[in-house]
């Protein structure tokens, strides 16, 4: 038994994390006292975290590690159950997808060949700015796809009356 110097109760060694600063092995704090800490740290600095966790999710060998995963098969599943749980958690934004794929196609609705932002004449990505006008579409490049979702919050409708 090895006493928690936070909790101050004696715990079994299984509970402490291993340590090479002390004698015995151990940590001076139990498992769970270090993780009460850690979440109540992170709660007060989350602006700070979410910015850090950011930042290390787009470092190139996270990048490269992600992209490599994607084409494995457990990937490849992965992926794909991700997406029907989204399609089903959020059927309105998938219908107004829908509506604004169909309608390109029949010809109801003209896709442009530049972004709307830009001006680039690349692959461009059908934006909706609010979910409750499905066929009114903002046709961006991918950057600035992403730079308007950095700088604006879309309208999303009320998922649970509509569905």
């Amino acid at each position: 038994m090895i006493n928690c110097k936070y909790c101050e109760t004696d715990k079994p060694i299984d509970d402490f994390y291993q340590s090479s600063i002390r004698k015995d092995g151990k940590s001076g704090n139990c498992k769970e006292c270090i993780r009460a800490r850690v979440r109540a740290n992170r709660a007060a600095k989350i602006d700070y975290y979410r910015e850090f966790d950011r930042n290390r999710a787009n470092l190139p060998h996270r990048v490269k590690a992600r992209k490599e995963y994607q084409q494995t098969e457990r990937g490849k599943v992965a992926a794909a159950k991700a997406k029907e749980a989204h399609y089903r958690r959020y059927p309105h934004r998938s219908a107004a997808r829908n509506a604004v794929n169909n309608a390109v196609r029949d010809g109801r609705l003209h896709k442009p060949s530049q972004c709307e932002s830009c001006n680039d004449e690349v692959a461009l990505h059908g934006h909706h700015c609010d979910y409750n006008k499905p066929m009114d579409v903002m046709w961006l490049c991918d950057p600035c796809h992403k730079q308007w979702h950095r700088d604006n919050t879309p309208i999303y409708c009320d998922e649970l009356k509509l569905a």
